[in-house]
Order: C-alpha cells, then structure tokens, then sequence
C-alpha cells in the first residue's frame, strides 16, 4: 500500500487530499481546505492532521508557461531532445529571457492535422519560483511538482476515442484538451475564482466567508433568471467572469477541427450551484457537466461536490502515486532518492520521535542467529565486519551520489555551452547582417552625394548665361553689337561662342580686353577680324569661371 498527500497551493488557501493506493484500488483518506495567513504553519497542520510526516508530497508548479512545437515524427529520440532544446533558446532569444534561468519539461502527442508531425507540449518555470515553492515545505518530503493543466487530467474517466475539454477554475482559468486519452492542449486565462474572491473579499473582509458566498451561490437558468438578483447580490461579481471564461471556451470549440462529446467544469467555481446547466446554454452537442473523481463511488455520509472542490489536490496527489504524465515532474531528485533502496537505512536509535505524535520510523535490525556462545574475539570479528559492511554501504551510496552529481554538472556546463555556441552564432550573423547594411549605407550615402553634387552644378548653371549677359551688358561699348551667344559644344557646358560686329575694329578690341579684364571669361581666343560691308565681324571664344 502506497499513500501520497497532494497539496493545491494558492493565494490564501490550500486545497489537500490524502490518497492511498492498494494494489489498483484508490482511496481518499481525508481531504480539505485550508484558509492560512502564514503558508508555513498551515502545511505543518495539514501534515499533523492527516498523519502524513513519513510519506511523499507532491504540490503543483505555479507562473508556468506552455509553448508548442512542431517536429517531424521520424526524429530519433537525441535529435528530438535537441530541436526541442533549440527551440526554446530560440524563444528565450526573441523574448530576451536567460535560458538558464528556467527549469523545462515537454510530453509529445500526434499533431491532428499533420501525422507527419508530433506536437511537443512545452512547460517551463522560473528555477527561482520552484525554490519559493519549497522553502515553506522544510524537512517534508516532496516527491513531485508539476502543472496542474497536465495533471488535471488523472482525476478524469476517458474513454477511448473520446476527446474532453476539463475547465479548472481556480484562482486562474486552465482550459485542458485531452484527445485519445492524451493531453493535447493547455490554454491559460487570468480571469479565474482569485478575480472573483478578490470582489467579494474587498466587501466581506474574509477569504473564507468569500469562499462561502460563492459555495451557496446559485445561477439560474433561463427560465429563472428573473429570480437571480433577488438570490443572490453577490452573483454580480461571479457571472461575468464566467461569461468571460465560456465565451472563450466557446470561441475555442467552435474554431477547432476536433469534435468534442464533453466538457468539465472543476475548481473552486465548480462550487456554485447550476454553474453546469449555465455552460450547458452556451452549448448545443457537447455535454457540460461538474467533474467528479472517476474512483469515487457515493458515500452516504461525504457529499459528493466536497471532494469535487478539492479535485486539484487529488490529481496533484495521483501524480505522486505514479499517474499522469511523468515526465513533467520538475521536483529535481535529492541524495536520498537517487540511493537505491536497499541503501536506505534508517540510522535512529529507540523510539525518538521527530515530531510529536509522530510513530516512530522505521529501521532495517540486522538479527544474527548462531549456534553456541561467541567469545570476545569472535564479537569482534561480527563488529569489525559490520563496520566494514557500513562503510562500504556508505561509500558505494556517496560514490552514486557523486557520480550522478558530476553528470548533472557535466549536462549543465555543456548546456551552458551550446547556449553560449548558440549565442556567438547569433551574434556572428547580426554582425555580418549589420556590415552589410552599413556597405548598402555607404553605397547610398555616396550616390546621394553624387546626386547632390550634380543638383548644385545643375543650380549653378542655372544662374551663370543669366549672369553672363548681365556682365556683358556691363562692359560692351555702345558700339558692339551682339549677333550671336552659343553654347553648343557637347564636351564642355561652360564653354560660351559669342559673335560681336561692329564699324569700329578698336571697339571689337576694347570688348574682348574688358572680357578678360574683368573676369567674366576665361582661355579668350578670338578670330580674325571680316569686314562685310560696313561691319567688322569676328568671333570669341571663352569658358565660364
């Protein structure tokens, strides 16, 4: 016979259930809630109550955050472990979280929509809030820690083939799928029984009288909904948060590609009366019903919805029976788990106890039965073999302890390493990704100030012919006459043609001089002078300043 005491911790209160296994049969041994200021102190009752000083403990892991991957089913059993490691650096990266700093396990279930792929379940939690989570357990021993969104499923009776959806309102909402007898999805809402008891306790100044409130609440339906507010003036506060949690639910149904025969409500809101029959309304083919224990039968003298309320302290406590999904324990196994059991002996003497009213443990007699009186020499023989004995049980237990010690720092040092490798990768690529914008930069810098450049020259050849017959008309004599002002030679835009006549040479003479005097052309040339009729023509030549 084997018994585990599963604790449901949250804010304010504690839900515990001590449940035996026999063979296959299970039993409940005591179950409860418990309302605490100091959590220390209420786990120490807890514990004295239900006698449960020498057996495991699981709790259930609190602020976890799933994600999903997708993988290729063909992917052997390392390379699987590695892309789903490599995945969540990847999510670490995007999301600038520390990989280290987090504790993860992941279950695998065939993806729907794709039998080529498996679709990883991904659980993670902060190392620092797991340690939070045992500090208050002290010396008991807490053989298992996992989410409640995967565990909820052990209190449940599946069928083959079936596919359910179980709600678990506590303080936050888990919205759990389970398709051929498998969790395949788990959604978290903040919206929950903490929003609820939060409104009820900022009124009644009592967790416990709030607890009350909702337990002896009733939701009608819709033929009596006129009689609602006259009920109950608290359900103000509790509707919609529930509508708020079934319009999702809803929505998820109604989106997804799988057909489900059920839906259970579980939790502390699983508590007010026809919250079953409200979720129905919104519900045409699925069934909507509270969830019960699938192991317990009707008892005459236990209501039924009482061990419904503490469904999450009895699937925490089937987890540590060995139900559910194993490989989402994040309880890290101590000295004296990874020890063998035939290591495992109890060292006490007499009857001390550890606690008060607590049995006394249990220990290995080693009983000798020999024929005849021993003498001293042969006493001393049996105590130096003894001895012997002890020590090598001793060393061979620190040996396996060490051993898996120096391995989990081996694992650890090399995930630190492929974290690192991953990271100088990364690092490595947005270098390269950051060179090759600064070239695609440069480039541009410099074509923009090319174009700048030819901007300016186009804008200050755009003033110069203006200025230039302004110059000339400065300094021509009265007597020049312009006829002609070209610029027409491809190769050179500043290049300028002018063709001048006048009847008097010395004037041509004079104008081309004051041309050059003055700056307004330069490398003159000029033609000779042609005389047609009574003008003198010549032709000179010059470029722009």
């Amino acid at each position: 016979m084997s018994s585990c005491l599963g604790l449901y911790i949250e804010n304010n209160v504690i839900k515990y259930a001590k449940v035996t296994k026999e063979r296959e049969a299970l039993k409940i041994e005591s179950f409860g809630i418990k309302f605490y200021e100091k959590i220390g102190e209420a786990i120490n009752q807890i514990v004295s109550e239900t006698f449960s000083y020498n057996i495991p403990i699981s709790i259930n892991l609190s602020e976890e955050t799933y994600n999903y991957f997708y993988m290729f089913s063909l992917l052997n059993k390392n390379d699987l472990k590695k892309a789903i490691e490599t995945e969540f650096e990847s999510y670490c990266f995007d999301k600038k979280l520390n990989r280290n700093a987090f504790e993860t396990r992941y279950a695998l279930s065939n993806e729907i929509d794709d039998r080529d792929k498996i679709k990883v379940i991904h659980v993670s939690s902060n190392k620092s809030s797991i340690t939070k989570l045992l500090q208050p357990m002290g010396e008991y021993k807490v053989s298992t820690i996992t989410p409640i969104g995967t565990s909820i499923a052990n209190v449940a009776s599946i069928n083959p083939k079936e596919n359910i959806i179980i709600v678990n309102i506590e303080d936050t909402t888990t919205i759990t799928t389970i398709v051929n007898q498998k969790v395949y999805n788990v959604e978290k809402m903040d919206e929950g029984a903490g929003e609820i008891l939060g409104k009820i306790v900022s009124k009644e100044n009592s967790y416990s009288k709030a607890y009350e409130i909702c337990k002896n609440s009733t939701i009608y339906t819709m033929e009596g909904k006129e009689l609602q507010d006259e009920a109950n003036e608290y359900l103000d506060y509790i509707m919609p948060t529930l509508y708020k949690i079934v319009n999702n639910l809803q929505e998820k149904v109604i989106n997804s590609t799988i057909k489900y025969s059920k839906i259970y409500i579980t939790g502390t809101m699983s508590v007010v009366n026809n919250i079953d029959l409200y979720f129905q309304e919104f519900f045409e083919t699925e069934k909507c019903e509270v969830l019960k224990p699938y192991f317990v039968t009707e008892n005459i003298k236990i209501n039924i919805k009482d061990y419904i309320e503490v469904n999450s302290a009895i699937a925490i406590a089937l987890q540590g029976l060995g139900y559910g999904i194993k490989s989402m324990n994040f309880k890290r196994p101590s000295l004296s788990d990874q020890l063998p059991e035939w290591l495992k002996i109890d060292l006490s003497f007499g009857n001390k106890r550890s606690k008060k009213n607590e049995k006394p443990a249990k220990k290995i007699n080693f009983n000798f039965s020999l024929s005849g009186k021993l003498d001293a020499t042969e006493r001393w023989l049996l105590r130096g073999a003894a001895g012997v004995l002890m020590l090598v049980l001793l060393y061979s237990g620190f040996s396996l302890y060490l051993d898996n010690r120096i391995s989990d720092k081996i694992s650890e040092a090399q995930e630190v390493s492929n974290y690192t490798d991953t990271q100088i990768s990364l690092a490595d690529s947005d270098i390269s990704k950051v060179r090759l914008k600064a070239n695609e930069y440069k480039e541009m810098e410099e074509n923009l100030r090319s174009i700048n450049a030819q901007i300016q020259d186009d804008l200050s050849f755009k003033n110069t012919i203006p200025n230039l017959l302004v110059s000339i008309m400065d300094v021509i004599p009265k007597e020049v006459q312009i006829t002609e002002i070209e610029n027409t030679v491809a190769s050179n835009e500043r290049h300028i043609i002018i063709k001048v006549q006048s009847k008097y040479y010395d004037e041509l003479g004079y104008f081309k001089a004051k041309l050059k005097e003055d700056g307004i052309l330069k490398n003159i040339v000029s033609t000779q002078g042609e005389k047609q009729g009574d003008f003198v023509k010549i032709v000179i030549e010059g470029d722009l300043p």
